[in-house]
């Protein structure tokens, strides 16, 4: 697999800042346009086109409108991190500062690669040395742009981010197969202290098989150990 190393994100897509509002956001109960803000682009996970908030900010020129292809970038946050918009947005909205907007050359590199590379520790590390701020932390546009990508051929930037996309899956069902089985044991542990003595499932369910359950041995219980405990193996 031959890999580019060296482009800078410049070169491979346009950056510019949101939109500035004049004065207060007013919301509109008809008509507007959605506005999405910082708190409604997450570190990790997707903008909710449901949960935009209808704003009445005046006539706003076409290029602060995003959409599919396009890329958020959290300019100013404790977690400097992108997120390719993809098909989640109903119809066109309205990106605002602190956000910036990166229109990616596609016939180049995909935005959700984009928004994965920016999202890397690579990635990260290069706005930690140039970060401003202290208590917020902010990532000035040229220091965005001058960001170095490894910039390989399309078809494996998709099965990147087709892998990415499997293994944030994973995590997601690790987390909730993590909690029921907590909820499992919560279940047990009181059914253990509030039944009668003789009458709790675990009285006469064995401990190693508990340990099974939850893929847990005992470690003074190694195969040496074992052999040693049913004394020498047969010999024929």
């Amino acid at each position: 697999m031959s890999v580019q190393r060296g482009p800078r994100l410049r070169d491979v897509c346009d950056v510019q800042m949101g939109f500035t509002a004049r004065g207060r956001l007013t919301g509109a109960s008809r008509g507007g346009v959605p506005a999405i803000q910082m708190r409604d682009v997450p570190p990790a996970g997707t903008v909710d086109s449901a949960s935009l908030t209808r704003r009445q900010p005046g006539r706003v020129p076409e290029r602060f409108l995003v959409g599919s292809g396009d890329v958020l970038f959290r300019s100013r946050s404790d977690l400097n991190t992108a997120l390719a918009i993809g098909q989640r947005l109903d119809e066109p909205a309205v990106a605002m500062l602190p956000l910036y907007i990166l229109r990616p050359n596609r016939r180049v590199i995909l935005p959700e690669f984009l928004a994965w590379t920016i999202n890397q520790p690579r990635s990260q590390r290069h706005f930690d040395r140039f970060a401003r701020g202290t208590n917020m932390r902010m990532i000035p546009r040229s220091v965005l742009t001058e960001l170095q990508i490894a910039l390989p051929g399309t078809d494996v930037q998709r099965r990147v981010v087709a892998l990415d996309d499997l293994a944030r899956r994973e995590r997601t069902l690790s987390v909730h197969v993590a909690e029921k089985r907590r909820q499992f044991v919560t279940g047990i542990l009181e059914d253990v202290t509030t039944r009668p003595r003789g009458s709790c499932v675990l009285d006469s369910f064995p401990l190693e098989n508990i340990r099974h359950i939850f893929g847990s041995r005992d470690p003074k219980r190694t195969p040496a150990a074992r052999r040693r405990s049913h004394g020498p193996a047969d010999v024929d």
